[in-house]
């Protein structure tokens, strides 16, 4: 295997050539699609636009987006069903999705790879900010099957129109400016775009500066004692970025290119006086060519380079650790035409990436990953809007350990080299149920079986972890992660009202967990004592629930709907009989919204419950209760569309901590305390 990216890069001249080839401003829609405007159907694992699909999904898009955005994706989705967050202070948290995080969970940017350190440790931020974003979606459950073994148990997809798809008739845009909250927030975003037959152009960029994060008075730990805070030590930030991109469009497909940067210096909250200086630059190609009358219907691809490296400030101005992964990543998907009422995709993934932890606190060798994929996705079509979907995935994995450094003290060995083959397949579908118990009913379910290859650290870790306080050692003799998951809903829709109960569990023979060695802690040049952790692999259970439903009260004077959530997660390591670590506990949510006039006033309860089920290494983490009110009014300025909204956040000043955080960093890092944020986003 010369180069893991050859198949793509052989492929995707001919991919271009086929769309330049059949373009011609002569042939450039007539009825311009506003910008950025999206179809009303998931994207993400959908790779055939179907109405619906048989994962669990949420869309956060538009007002909603813009009035829910946070600083993080972390902060921003948390509190969807299945949901949570790590959280490592405010400026280092990645999602959790029923109870899964790190690389089984999949951060996306439209859909390519996002190539950074997040899923490494807990203190690396992901680096997307949500003021670039347009639309986030996330799938609750396996998508392996297109998506690789990271995403065995889900998907968050950041999408934005860096690449525009469609043409732009004249100049649009939009700007957002954003103030106050727990951090005192100082945030503005514009993007413009523009264009003309058969050409679109889009540029964008953001600013965002944070303070120290206020929290709830707190007993902050501090060498063997405690000291009273309010605030977060070591949070603040200051993130910027942007891009420029641009298309060639015709009737059927479009060519475009995009370059984005992003920039983001942040503190980290268990070490005060450590500065984390990220930057990342990327370059994306994406094309389209759809509509073909033979046996290949659509063909989309899609290919990118990623540069990022963040460094581990100390001090004033010593670099104690530097991290880089530089890496290319490339999907083809080609739909076929129809066998009767049988639609489907096949296509090639491939990526690579070259990481490097260089300093005093690198606790894995350098690496180099590769991994390239084939996969079919098919969906049959059955009576009204009853269907099943099912598929395969293989795909072949190269990991390889550089070793010590020369000149390095001796630590991780003599280069080595691990090669593994992985399979996933599903089996899924959705069932209408309008003949057995009226309209709006409907059954879907997901059949899956995944396979994930060890990730570099969980086979060559050798080191302390500053972030997680412990020793970690990998295991190179670690096999391949394999595990079921079955999810079953039941759903009813009917105008505003609607209902979903869902039911999953995930069965794994070899889950790679970070479980206490029981061996003596490992003691540095410094004296300092740190426990000993190592990955291995172990049979374990994930299961939960979710409940969702919203409800029109009445629609006469103004409209009042009413919402309800619950969702909880039971995940046990079956060799031990403990928990797993770090699951969220069971979460209530009651809504009410409120809508008149262009108004908007939602007012929302969260209860989280004690969460006292946790490993012996583990505290429980206490209970709380949120209040938050957020008002919004849309109205026109100058013949423009715009949005105004104010957020008032934990109205209690509840004090509270997330169980998904690690136990060394949650005593440091409470919830935000009460807050109150405004912003403006104005489109023109």
């Amino acid at each position: 295997m010369r180069s893991i990216l050859n198949p793509l890069a052989a492929a995707w001249p001919a991919v271009a050539l086929t769309c330049l080839g059949a373009a011609s401003p002569a042939q450039a829609q007539s009825t311009p699609t506003p910008s950025g405007t999206l179809p009303p159907v998931v994207v993400t694992g959908n790779p055939l636009g179907s109405d619906g699909i048989a994962t669990p999904s949420d869309v956060l898009a538009g007002p909603g987006l813009v009035v829910r955005r946070g600083s993080s994706l972390g902060e921003t989705l948390s509190g969807l069903p299945g949901v949570s967050s790590t959280y490592f202070g405010p400026n280092a948290n990645r999602p959790v999705i029923r109870g899964q995080d790190g690389d089984r969970i999949r951060v996306l940017s439209n859909a390519g790879a996002t190539l950074d350190a997040s899923a490494l440790s807990f203190d690396h931020a992901v680096p997307i900010d949500p003021l670039a974003v347009e639309r986030i979606e996330v799938l609750r459950g396996p998508a392996a099957l297109l998506y690789g073994g990271s995403a065995v148990g889900g998907v968050v997809n950041a999408i934005d129109n860096r690449i525009p798809k469609a043409p732009i008739d004249g100049v649009d845009g939009a700007i957002e400016l954003r103030g106050g909250g727990a951090d005192r927030q100082r945030a503005a975003s514009a993007l413009v775009e523009t264009g003309g037959p058969g050409l679109a152009i889009h540029a964008d960029g953001f600013k965002r500066r944070t303070d120290d994060l206020r929290v709830p008075d707190f007993d902050r730990p501090v060498d063997g004692g405690s000291e009273r805070r309010d605030r977060i030590v070591n949070s603040a930030s200051d993130a910027r970025g942007g891009a420029l991109g641009a298309s060639l469009l015709w009737d059927h497909g479009y060519l475009g290119a995009s370059f984005d940067t992003y920039r983001n210096d942040y503190g980290i909250v268990a070490e005060d006086d450590v500065l984390i200086r990220m930057k990342r630059d990327k370059f994306a190609l994406a094309g389209e060519w759809r509509d073909g009358g033979g046996a290949i219907r659509a063909v989309r691809a899609r290919l990118q380079s990623t540069d990022y490296r963040h460094e581990e400030v100390e001090g004033t101005d010593e670099v104690g650790t530097t991290f880089r992964n530089e890496g290319q990543d490339g999907r083809i998907e080609i739909e076929h035409a129809p066998l009767g009422n049988l639609r489907g995709v096949f296509g090639l993934q491939a990526e690579t990436a070259k990481f490097s932890a260089l300093g005093e606190e690198a606790f894995v060798p350098s690496t180099r990953t590769r991994q390239a994929a084939l996969f079919a996705y098919e969906e049959l079509q059955l009576e009204g809007a009853s269907r099943l979907s099912f598929g395969g995935r293989v795909e072949r994995h190269a990991l390889d350990s550089a070793g010590d450094e020369a000149g390095a003290d001796p630590r991780f060995g003599a280069p080595q080299q691990r090669r593994f083959t992985t399979g996933s397949a599903a089996f899924g579908g959705i069932r209408d149920l309008a003949g057995l118990l009226g309209a709006g009913w409907q059954l879907s379910g997901n059949l899956a079986y995944t396979e994930r290859a060890p990730t570099n650290y969980e086979l060559f870790a050798n080191g302390v972890h500053i972030a997680t306080a412990a020793f970690e050692r990998g295991d190179v003799g670690l096999g391949k992660e394999k595990g079921g998951n079955l999810d079953v809903a039941l759903e009813w829709k009917a105008g505003h009202d609607r209902v979903r109960a869902g039911v999953f569990t995930s069965r794994y023979s070899n889950y790679i967990a970070l479980l206490r060695t029981g061996e003596p802690d490992f003691v540095n040049d410094e004296g300092e004592a740190f426990p000993v952790y190592g990955f291995r692999g172990v049979k374990a259970r994930l299961s939960g629930v979710e409940l969702e439903g919203a409800w029109r009260a009445f629609e006469a004077h103004g409209a009042l709907d009413l919402d309800a959530q619950l969702d909880a997660v039971r995940a046990t390591n079956l060799d031990t009989g403990e928990p797993l670590p770090r699951i969220a506990p069971l979460r209530l949510k009651l809504g009410a919204v409120y809508a008149l006039a262009g108004w908007q006033l939602r007012g929302e309860v969260v209860r989280a419950s004690r969460q006292d089920r946790v490993p012996g290494d583990d505290v429980p983490t206490a209970g709380y209760t949120l209040v938050n009110l957020a008002l919004s009014k849309q109205v026109m300025l100058a013949g423009n569309d715009a949005l105004f909204f104010l957020r008032l956040d934990n109205l209690t000043d509840e004090l509270a901590f997330n169980a998904a955080s690690i136990a060394t960093v949650r005593d440091l890092a409470p919830l935000p305390g009460r807050s109150l944020s405004a912003g403006l986003r104005l489109s023109f």
